[in-house]
């Protein structure tokens, strides 16, 4: 695997590639301190990676008694490209995808955009839902509301954001001359 890896970094540099590995997880005998999980493999791809993703499902989405997705959660374990160690959580629905709606209501709640008292959740004082499931019906019946949480949440995030670069910033004065 190393010999391989060797020779394929320096031609998927030159040809702007994107190479996926899918490995799973296996776990070490006698492991009294730290994590006894492993992949398999040896050491080279955890080497050679430029970014490695734990991902693990946390839970199921169920409609009745069918389960039509899966609750995720993706940690960043090694990143050379940024910074390492983030952890998003999202909601993957069979044949969809990742739910856009269920961001929205998530994001919208943690930027309290959105109210949530018990299990109904509030949109402008008007209920949109009681339950995450009827509310990502309603975003979707309603893909205008949707819109408007969606700007309103970037424009909340891209706020705070520049207000954390302009706080870490120091400020100079321009009218004081030196003598």
């Amino acid at each position: 695997m190393s010999q391989a890896l060797r020779k394929l970094t320096a031609n998927i540099k030159r040809s702007n590639t994107l190479c996926i590995f899918i490995n799973q997880i296996r776990m070490k005998i006698g492991v009294m301190f730290g994590n006894p999980e492993t992949t398999t493999g040896g050491n080279a791809l955890k080497f050679y990676s430029s970014v490695r993703l734990d991902i693990r499902r946390i839970g199921a989405v169920k409609e009745g008694d069918e389960v039509v997705g899966n609750e995720t959660r993706v940690k960043v374990v090694k990143n050379k490209v940024a910074p390492p160690f983030k952890q998003a959580e999202f909601m993957i629905r069979y044949g969809e995808g990742i739910s856009k709606e269920a961001e929205l209501i998530d994001l919208g709640v943690k930027q309290k955009l959105v109210d949530k008292a018990g299990a109904w959740y509030s949109y402008k004082g008007d209920r949109i839902g009681q339950g995450k499931a009827n509310v990502m019906k309603f975003l979707k019946e309603n893909p205008e509301i949707a819109n408007e949480i969606e700007t309103k949440i970037r424009q909340e995030l891209l706020l705070s954001k520049t207000m954390k670069a302009e706080e870490a910033v120091p400020q100079q004065e321009d009218d004081v001359l030196p003598e």
